[in-house]
């Protein structure tokens, strides 16, 4: 004879109760390890057992509203703006949207004003900068402005390949050539920071922005393949990155 409990089956039925325990089963791997080399390994408890628990209750409910907020807000409204723009049928206002979300995505993505902050105060120490508060502030926010308008260069050409029909390889490996050279002129100093810049770039607030409007503009535009044209924005985006800032490292 079946036991019902209708309060958990309802709970199992409930889709935000199902991503919460998809992202509680997405963390397993990760505390997997962290426990097993601290407790097998290092072999030493675990400090502030009671905050660490905490936290990881705390990560998995932000990992479940934030993903949740992708599908119920940001992809649809990426799609959908993709989608208007395309029956308006300017270029210059599609492209122009293009520039505002790549830059405006990144220019507020938390893990750029870390890495930002961090370069701007090793550049600091290092005598690349002057030692002062207002030196660091600017080379931090030249910095952060430098891969903005960098990412928001990479949509217009990604929008421009996906209008025209280019091979996304083409793109890319023309790309990377853009880097191999501008690595021979840069100052080694950057040349790190430049790196790491394009995958700060690809993060929480920019992945689902970006991919929004390529799925959007592929399946609006006549004749385009979202599986095969409405991807690789994020790509180009991480790669772009690298030829600006070492292009700032040069100027400054």
């Amino acid at each position: 004879m079946r036991l019902k409990f209708p309060f958990i089956e309802r709970l199992l039925h409930n889709r935000f109760f199902r991503q919460m325990l998809a992202s509680a089963l997405d963390l397993v791997p990760v505390i997997s390890v962290t426990l097993f080399f601290q407790i097998l390994v290092i072999q030493q408890p675990i400090p502030e057992a009671g905050r660490f628990v905490a936290g990881i209750l705390l990560v998995v409910a932000g990992l479940t509203f934030f993903i949740q907020g992708l599908k119920f807000g940001l992809f649809p409204l990426g799609e959908s703006m993709a989608h208007a723009f395309v029956r308006k049928g300017s270029p210059f206002w599609i492209l122009a949207f293009a520039f505002a979300l790549g830059f405006g995505a990144t220019i507020a993505e938390p893990a750029l004003m870390a890495v930002a902050d961090e370069a701007a105060r090793i550049a600091s120490d290092g005598g690349a900068i002057e030692p002062t508060p207002e030196a660091r502030k600017s080379y931090a926010l030249g910095l952060r402005l430098t891969i903005a308008v960098a990412v928001g260069c990479a949509l217009i050409i990604s929008t421009i390949r996906i209008i025209r029909g280019w091979p996304l390889p083409y793109v890319i490996i023309a790309g990377y050539f853009g880097v191999a050279i501008m690595t021979i002129f840069a100052p080694p100093e950057i040349i790190g920071v430049a790196y790491d810049s394009g995958g700060v770039t690809t993060s929480t607030i920019t992945v689902p922005l970006v991919t929004a409007l390529g799925v959007g503009l592929s399946s609006s535009i006549p004749g385009r393949n979202p599986v095969s044209d409405g991807f690789g924005l994020i790509a180009l985006s991480a790669l772009m990155p690298m030829i600006f800032v070492m292009g700032y490292g040069i100027v400054r």
